[in-house]
């Protein structure tokens, strides 16, 4: 097999931290919504999620194995994650969770109660 590979391991080093978008999908419910990101190689210590002036912005920082041998051929990608929702005002964020589950980020945005729908008794 032939194969040319350029060096850019001295590059890789010199730059600065890149970001790419990962792929989510957005889910409405009753009492709220779920949010689904795919980040691979990111672990629940990689993880910085945080939510300022209603937006969520969500890092996610990959922790790839170290190459011992001579690296020939890389299609992974090296770049971390950023990604960054507006959310509308009638989602409670102090109620806002997020779970870690093999790449996947879940996060359960649920709506406020003055927002859900409710019944009112007659008196």
């Amino acid at each position: 097999m032939n194969t040319t590979v350029r060096d850019n391991r001295e590059n890789e080093t010199r730059q600065t931290e890149q970001f790419v978008a990962p792929m989510a999908s957005v889910m409405e419910e009753n009492d709220g919504y779920t949010l689904r990101v795919e980040m691979p190689a990111v672990n629940k210590e990689g993880l910085e999620i945080s939510m300022e002036n209603n937006e969520l912005t969500i890092i996610g920082r990959r922790s790839l194995p170290t190459v011992d041998g001579t690296l020939l051929h890389r299609e992974m990608r090296r770049e971390n994650f950023r990604r960054v929702f507006e959310l509308d005002p009638s989602i409670d964020a102090e109620k806002i969770s997020a779970k870690m589950d093999q790449g996947i980020l879940t996060l359960r945005l649920p709506k406020a109660e003055h927002v859900k729908p409710r019944k009112i008794k007659v008196a």
